[in-house]
């Protein structure tokens, strides 16, 4: 069986970042589900670091600033639809990232 071509959206944020109010990962599944992407998973990283610093998760106390990966993956022109909206949102903030797949 041959792979089906398909691409990879991936989205580097914090777990605290906010849009308006509103934690900014459930405003990317808003998006991406308006787009009618197929599906997307919010992954929680345990530690991480990039330009705004470390993220990390401590266990004594209260929950600290974690990295969540949004992932999803449909074909090229679905996710290129949904891209302004999410840049709109994620802006210096985060990291967004395309690569391709293959589905079987």
């Amino acid at each position: 069986m041959k792979p089906m071509k398909m691409h990879c959206l991936m989205i580097r944020i914090k777990k605290n970042d906010t849009v308006d109010g509103k934690r900014t990962h459930l405003v990317i599944l808003e998006i991406l589900k308006k787009s009618k992407i197929s599906g997307a998973t919010a992954w929680t990283g345990v530690e991480g670091y990039g330009k705004r610093g470390t993220s990390n998760f401590q266990i004594e106390g209260i929950s600290v600033n974690m990295p969540i990966v949004i992932e999803a993956i449909d074909e090229i022109s679905k996710i290129e639809s949904a891209l302004p909206d999410i840049k709109k949102v994620v802006g210096d903030n985060g990291l967004v990232t395309i690569h391709e797949v293959g589905l079987v």
